[in-house]
């Protein structure tokens, strides 16, 4: 769709006339961007500021005629984006970083900071990427935002009009204070993440489109950060001490007049000790209600049975763990009887299908794991009769317990999965359990983006621009040099994995 039809369909968009008018890019089609509460709690921000808007630019959807087409302009306005002073990216993950190299060049702006002068303009960069390892986007931003972003964006904001967003001048006045990753400055060492004040709490989302993941679905926060202890995961980096809540009541009052679906959004929004009755107030206004994390631990007859009155048809949890060995070597407070239960609920209330997103390739992971999987398998499908699994491989990331730990292996990964799926075979369950993985290739390179430093950015570019396969990939990590950094040379062990939590957190042995 081209950006005046996409305009027509949206309820919520801003409209201002603004001195500065800031160009804020998704690295990503428009159905992703529109999905993600922190590029629309940016929007927000930046709309609240005197004097300041935000016009949104996105990747065109592949094969459109935008595609085909060169340049890049902003939907609101149909400015080019490389006219704006200030061009600020949000990034949500490793493979998003091509969608800033493909952005950039389609602005007709230099794609490295080394390349830009005075009369380019100064490009930021934030997102959930930066509570894990931006060094990889260094060589394509004159200031990387890391951590939570909406006071560290209007202060960014205010230096930039008074010194006419010059970047050398920006540097000088940014230098020391907290929140900010100037790779000229810092090199490689990323330095600790922003802590956005309580008071800003919860991101809502503004604009609502047919034309997005969640098709008209408010979105809000219910918790941000998550007070567990997941060594593989990046949010056990919560800022401000953990995992904070929304009281019921701010939730609730923020919903819009005339929404028909609501979003709870949070890595870990069954934790709220209110979730129960948060959920029972949407559905009882007559709303459908989504919630971006289930926690099979914390499900209940009463929460279960308010999501199927809400609309859910698939209720999704995350094992994560193949084994109840592994989900112990993960620090997974999910155990085999809460997935049986979870099905358990899920029948019951005539949902139909149970989803369970597990990962594979995890440090410690043998055969005898995967065949336990099988034997799960066999216990959810007797009690459901349509069970679905998400499968992912495990890659590393940064700031994490199991940071430096090796990728198990493009062909350890597929041998697993084939292997789960003969046992599914022989178990007669082909046709009940249902295996969606995700590539193993494509999780060897996120692995090493992940894990690399500002070279594997380059070879992000290198890889683009060479077509974007695998092999460009792969071809691009050798000739740059791109290694994985960390202590690599085997897989820690439980007891090592028990010793390095206690270290990170500060509790003696």
């Amino acid at each position: 769709m081209d950006r005046r039809a996409l305009l027509a369909d949206e309820r919520g968009t801003l409209h201002k006339q603004a001195e500065l008018r800031v160009a804020l890019v998704y690295p990503s089609p428009y159905r992703v961007a529109m999905s993600s509460l922190g590029y629309q709690q940016i929007y927000r921000t930046l709309h609240a500021m005197p004097g300041v808007a935000a016009d949104r630019a996105m990747l065109p959807d592949p094969g459109s005629p935008e595609a085909r087409a060169r340049g890049l302009v902003t939907l609101e306005t149909a400015q080019p984006v490389g006219s704006y002073p200030v061009i600020a990216y949000s990034v949500a993950y490793e493979l998003e970083i091509a969608g800033v190299v493909e952005t950039l060049e389609r602005a007709n702006i230099p794609v490295l900071a080394a390349d830009r002068d005075r009369r380019h303009p100064l490009v930021i960069a934030g997102g959930p990427l930066t509570f894990s390892n931006p060094a990889p986007l260094a060589p394509f931003c004159d200031v990387i935002v890391v951590g939570e972003g909406e006071e560290v964006v209007q202060e960014l904001m205010t230096i930039g009009r008074e010194v006419g967003f010059d970047r050398e001048q920006v540097w000088a006045a940014l230098a020391g204070r907290p929140g900010y990753y100037l790779p000229h400055v810092h090199g490689e060492r990323v330095p600790p993440v922003a802590q956005a004040d309580d008071s800003v709490l919860p991101a809502r989302s503004v604009i609502a489109t047919p034309h997005t993941e969640l098709s008209d679905m408010f979105l809000t926060e219910a918790a941000r950060g998550c007070s567990r202890g997941c060594t593989y995961c990046v949010m056990r980096r919560s800022t401000n001490g953990g995992m904070r809540i929304i009281p019921r009541a701010s939730i609730i009052s923020g919903i819009p007049e005339g929404t028909r679906r609501v979003g709870l959004v949070g890595a870990a929004v069954t934790d709220h000790p209110d979730i129960t009755a948060i959920v029972r107030d949407v559905v009882d206004g007559g709303r459908e209600v989504g919630i971006s994390s289930l926690r099979a631990d914390k499900l209940t007859d009463e929460l279960v049975g308010l999501l199927a009155r809400g609309g859910y048809r698939t209720l999704t949890v995350a094992g994560d763990g193949a084994s109840e060995r592994m989900r112990r070597v993960i620090e997974r407070s999910t155990r085999a009887s809460h997935l049986l239960r979870s099905a358990e609920l899920a029948a019951k209330h005539r949902l139909k299908m149970v989803k369970i997103y597990m990962m594979l390739g995890v440090p410690e992971e043998t055969d005898a794991d995967v065949d336990e999987l099988v034997q799960l398998s066999k216990e959810l499908s007797a009690i459901h009769p349509k069970v679905s699994y998400g499968l992912a491989p495990f890659v590393a990331k940064r700031n994490t317990p199991l940071d430096g730990t090796d990728f198990a292996g493009i062909d350890v990964v597929e041998a697993r999965l084939q292997r789960l799926r003969k046992g599914l075979t022989a178990a007669g369950l082909g046709g009940k359990v249902e295996v969606r993985p995700t590539s193993a290739r494509w999780a060897w390179v996120e692995y090493m983006i992940a894990q690399g430093e500002s070279n594997a950015g380059l070879a992000v570019m290198d890889a683009h621009r060479a077509g974007g396969s695998f092999a460009a990939y792969k071809k691009a990590f050798a000739a740059r040099g791109v290694t994985p950094t960390g202590p690599r040379a085997r897989v820690p062990s439980s007891a090592e994995l028990v010793a390095l939590k206690r270290q990170r957190i500060g509790i003696s042995a």
